[in-house]
């Protein structure tokens, strides 16, 4: 018998729209039948009723359990991903970063796949290098032949996550060798610094500054020198939240040249603006890159909506106001991050739909951004789409449904939103996960601790046809 049918559904995948009926078995989809072919025998039945029903959501940038100085986000694996599949994500991507000199990048890697043995929902996992020396090479190898391709590098951060133009230089060669990405958080350091102290020295370093220490120049300078660099080596590379339409610019036109090179950006950049470091609450907002003026939000939209950025991630870190209160009075001490695992779905849906009709063609776009193309991006086979033999990550929602943010009723292991007191539209309705019903009408159903591991292979072709582990011990 299978195991569950979702009938009468509205199935829409990024290359498609079509309606059938989804049958699934052992964590997967086994067959997709006409709604003229009779239901099949199941253990439970869900009729959609003609509502979209989408691929489960991969969330290709979340920091959980993450330790960066001081600082410690509030949530574990178990926390997190139970707060994904509550906002219809069935696969979230974090970082094994370094928490000071003495971590290695293996080792970093290697307790958060401890870690997360809690985890709801599936997971993969980003590598990061800070510091080159000469063990590196054998560990990104031990990392890629362990299913993890991909290498975060931070361009600012001075003396804590920053790599140095010569390490990221070495790291991408490696990475062209193995057929890995390079992930890059792209702020200029050095403009970032000076402009920060200029603002310190005036006595302007509180949240309520925050937007202008980073001006959008730094962001876009770094990306230009990334991208020279990604070109020079030949290697692909993946720009998380890029807050100005001038970073996706650079993006696209590298991508004409040839060059290999992705955009991400975030919900808060495409919903909030600057007038919120004017706010009641400006320690809400406190991220890195930080929100831009109205009329830059208002021009990253339209690259949102036209093509231009590839994926929507959430940069999920969850701290609490506790942790963003105690040094509001100057930015430099405050923990930099805001929690959205939980409302990636509903708040990137309302960026791209709000004030339109919702036609397939918008549907079809949301889906690549929520799901498929992470999925592709970072080699998930069996997840963003729904077809017979994939991953039986599934989500019906209404796209018309509204429901106004009540952080202290989410799930993130916080207590507040950036979206509090936001209407967004597009909430998942039932989610589905390895073929579990994991959220219903009546509430969420918790499967404990399932979440798998997902190696990946390589990235490019450039990579050998196999890796052997350069060091014992990761594959366990």
């Amino acid at each position: 018998m299978n195991d569950l049918v979702i009938a009468n559904a509205r199935i829409v995948n990024a290359d498609g729209t079509s309606s059938g009926h989804i049958v699934i078995a052992e964590g997967r989809i086994q067959a997709i039948l006409d709604l003229a072919d009779p239901l099949p025998s199941a253990a439970r039945s869900i009729d959609a009723q003609g509502r979209a029903v989408i691929p489960g959501g991969v969330d290709g940038h979340c920091h959980v359990a993450q330790i960066t100085g001081p600082h410690r986000t509030l949530d574990d694996y178990a926390i997190a991903s139970a707060a994904a599949l509550w906002g219809g994500t069935t696969t979230i991507m974090d970082f094994g970063i370094p928490r000071d000199a003495t971590e290695t990048p293996l080792e970093a890697v290697r307790n958060k796949r401890e870690l997360a043995r809690a985890a709801r929902c599936d997971v993969a996992l980003h590598g990061s290098v800070v510091t080159w020396d000469e063990t590196v090479p054998a560990q990104l190898q031990e990392l890629a032949a362990s299913g993890i391709p991909s290498v975060k590098m931070y361009m600012t951060n001075r003396g804590s996550t920053m790599s140095d133009g010569d390490t990221v230089l070495k790291v991408m060669r490696e990475l062209k060798r193995l057929g890995g990405l390079a992930i890059i958080h792209a702020e200029h350091d050095a403009i970032i610094v000076d402009c920060t102290q200029e603002h310190a020295d005036t006595g302007e370093i509180g949240i309520e500054h925050l937007h202008r220490t980073r001006p959008e120049l730094a962001e876009e300078a770094s990306v230009r020198e990334v991208l020279a660099m990604a070109e020079y080596v030949g290697v692909p590379v993946y720009f998380v939240h890029q807050s100005t339409p001038g970073a996706v610019d650079l993006v696209v036109e590298a991508r004409a040249r040839g060059v290999e090179a992705y955009s991400e950006t975030c919900p808060h950049y495409l919903l909030l603006d600057d007038g919120v470091y004017a706010s009641r609450f400006p320690e809400w907002f406190a991220c890195c890159p930080p929100m831009r003026d109205a009329a830059t939000v208002a021009a990253l939209r339209e690259r949102f909506a036209d093509g231009s950025v590839d994926t929507v991630a959430s940069d999920h870190s969850c701290y609490d106001l506790s942790q963003k209160r105690e040094h509001s009075d100057d930015i430099r001490q405050m923990p930099h991050g805001l929690p959205g695992v939980e409302t990636r779905m509903p708040s990137a849906f309302t960026a791209l739909t709000e004030g339109l009709p919702i036609t397939d063609a918008l549907l079809e776009r949301f889906v690549g951004l929520f799901a498929a193309a992470p999925a592709r991006i970072n080699a998930l086979p069996g997840k963003g789409r729904i077809e017979v033999g994939c991953d039986a990550d599934l989500v019906v929602f209404d796209p018309a449904e509204e429901r106004r943010v009540d952080g202290t009723a989410l799930h993130m292991g916080t207590d507040f939103s950036p979206f509090d007191g936001k209407t967004l539209r597009g909430w998942p309705q039932v989610v589905v996960a390895a073929g579990r019903t994991v959220l219903d009408e009546n509430g969420f159903h918790d499967p404990g601790p399932v979440g798998r591991f997902l190696a990946r292979g390589p990235l490019s072709s450039s990579a050998p046809d196999a890796l052997e582990p350069a060091l014992p011990g990761i594959r366990t």
